[in-house]
C-alpha cells in the first residue's frame, strides 16, 4: 500500500496573500505578522520538506539493500536489521514491490551462505517482506523462491540451531500469507510435526532428554503448526483432531514451561475449532485432560521457578475454561481511533504471530496495512487528520488521574483475596 502524504488543509484561507520580500520585511515586522504569513508558502515548504525526508529515507533503504551483499558479515547483518526495522514500522509497498526480487535474492544468499544471527535476521526479513506485499502473486513469487531453503534448514540437524528456530517461525507465517495450495500447507505442517512430536512424553510417562535450544525449536514448530490450523478445511481439522488431540497431552508433561504453555494453547485452539465444526463435540479423554490442565493451573511444585509457575498458572486457567466451558478471556486492542477485540484462540494465535515480527509497529500496521486489516476483518484503512487525533488525546494530567483511580480500584479488589497471614517462606 503506497504511503500517503500529509496534506495541509489550511492553504485555501490565505492563498492570495503575497509573501514578504527580504527587502520589505524588517525584524520587527516579521515578529508581529505571524497571522498574515503566506500559509500556501508554508504548506509548500512543508511538503517539500516531507518529500526530502522521504527521499533521504529511501536513499538509506537502497544503501541497506546494497549492503546485504557486502563481504563483511557484520555489514550484512546491520543491513538486514535496518531493513527489518523499516518494514516493521512503515508501509513501504511501492518501494518494496519494485525491488522485491532484489531483496529476495539477498535473503536467499544470506540464508544459504550466512551463519547464525545473519540467517536469523534474513528469515525474519522474509516474513516482513511478505507482510508488506500482502497475499497475492508478488508474495507467492517470493515464497516460492525461499520455501525450499527454509525446509532444508529446518530439516538439517547440523544447521545452526538459532537459524532453525527462526526458520520454524518464519516458514509458518510466510505459509499463512503466501501459500496458495492447501496441500502444500498440509506438507509444511507435516514438517513441523516431525519436529515437535519428538518432545512427546514416552509411553511410560518419562520425558525425552532435550536441551533448551532444541526444545525452543520444537516450541516454535508447534506454534507455527498451530497457526496453520487456522486456515485448514473442516475435513482436515477432523483428521487432525482425531490424530493429534490425545497425543498433544504428552507435551503437557514437558520440563520446558514454554512447551507446556504452547501445548495448552494449541489444545484450547483445537477444541475451539472442533466445536465450530461440531457444537456438540466430545473428546474421549476429556476427564483425564481436564485433570492435567487443572493440575497445571494450580501447580505449586517447589522445583519449578516462581516466575514459570505464575506464568503457567495464568495461561492454564484460561485453557481450562476453554476446554470445560468453551470460554475465552476477551482482550481489546486500541490503535488510533479504532479498537479490535481478540475474542478467540484463533485470533489470539494470529495476532501474537504478527506482533512477534512487527513488534511495536503492530498498531501502525493495524491502522494502515491493508493486508493485516483484511486478516482481522477491519475493513479499509481509516484516514484521520492530525487535528482530530490531537483533539482525541487526553492530557497527561487526565491520564495520571485515570491511572491512579484504576490502581486504587485494583488494589482494593486484590486486597479482598490476599492472604493476610505472615509469610514464613518456603523450606
Amino acid at each position: 500500500m503506497p504511503r500517503t502524504k500529509k496534506k495541509n488543509n489550511k492553504g485555501g484561507q490565505h492563498g492570495a496573500v503575497q509573501p514578504f520580500s527580504d527587502e520589505d520585511a524588517s525584524i520587527e515586522t516579521l515578529s508581529h505578522c505571524s497571522s498574515f504569513s503566506d500559509v500556501t508558502s508554508v504548506a509548500d515548504d512543508g511538503e517539500a520538506g516531507e518529500d526530502t525526508a522521504q527521499e533521504d529515507f529511501q536513499y538509506k533503504l537502497k544503501g541497506f539493500i546494497d549492503s546485504t551483499v557486502d563481504k563483511s558479515a557484520k555489514t550484512r547483518q546491520g543491513a538486514l536489521d535496518g531493513l527489518k526495522t523499516a518494514m516493521a514500522t512503515r508501509i513501504l509497498y511501492e518501494f518494496i514491490s519494485e525491488r522485491r526480487m532484489t531483496i529476495t535474492d539477498s535473503i536467499e544468499r544470506c540464508l544459504k551462505k550466512g551463519k547464525g544471527e545473519e540467517q536469523r535476521a534474513a528469515a525474519s526479513l522474509a516474513c516482513l517482506l511478505c507482510i508488506q506485499l500482502g497475499s497475492g502473486i508478488e508474495s507467492e513469487e517470493v515464497f516460492k523462491t525461499l520455501k525450499p531453503i527454509f525446509k532444508n534448514i529446518l530439516a538439517d540437524g547440523s544447521a545452526n540451531i538459532q537459524a532453525r528456530q527462526a526458520v520454524a517461525t518464519s516458514l509458518g507465517l510466510c505459509t499463512l500469507v503466501a501459500e496458495d495450495d492447501i496441500f502444500d500447507v498440509q506438507a509444511t505442517m507435516e514438517c513441523f510435526e516431525n519436529l515437535f512430536t519428538r518432545s512427546y512424553a514416552k509411553a511410560d510417562g518419562t520425558c525425552p532428554s532435550i536441551n533448551p535450544q532444541t526444545s525452543q525449536l520444537h516450541v516454535n514448530a508447534l506454534l507455527s503448526w498451530t497457526l496453520l490450523l487456522t486456515i485448514c478445511s473442516a475435513n482436515q481439522l477432523k483428521d487432525i483432531v482425531h490424530k493429534h488431540l490425545s497425543k498433544l497431552q504428552r507435551l503437557l508433561e514437558s520440563d520446558d514451561v514454554n512447551m507446556r504453555i504452547a501445548a495448552g494453547e494449541t489444545i484450547a485452539l483445537l477444541f475451539e475449532l472442533a466445536r465450530d465444526i461440531e457444537p456438540e463435540f466430545e473428546f474421549d479423554g476429556w476427564d483425564e485432560l481436564c485433570e492435567k490442565l487443572n493440575a497445571l493451573a494450580t501447580d505449586c511444585n517447589k522445583h519449578r521457578a516462581k516466575t514459570d509457575k505464575r506464568k503457567q498458572r495464568s495461561v492454564f486457567r484460561d485453557v481450562l475454561k476453554a476446554v470445560e466451558e468453551g470460554d475465552f478471556q476477551t482482550e481489546t486492542i486500541r490503535f488510533g481511533t479504532e479498537r479490535m477485540t481478540i475474542d478467540s484462540w484463533v485470533r489470539k494465535r494470529t495476532y501474537d504471530t504478527f506482533r512477534e515480527f512487527v513488534g511495536s509497529g503492530m498498531n501502525y500496521h493495524l491502522q494502515a496495512n491493508e493486508f493485516i486489516r483484511d486478516v482481522f476483518e477491519l475493513g479499509p484503512p481509516i484516514l484521520v487528520d492530525s487535528a482530530t487525533m490531537k483533539a482525541m488525546k487526553i492530557s497527561r494530567f487526565e491520564r495520571h488521574l485515570h491511572n491512579s483511580a484504576a490502581f486504587k480500584a485494583r488494589t482494593k479488589a486484590r486486597s479482598k483475596f490476599r492472604d493476610k497471614r505472615v509469610d514464613v517462606g518456603e523450606f
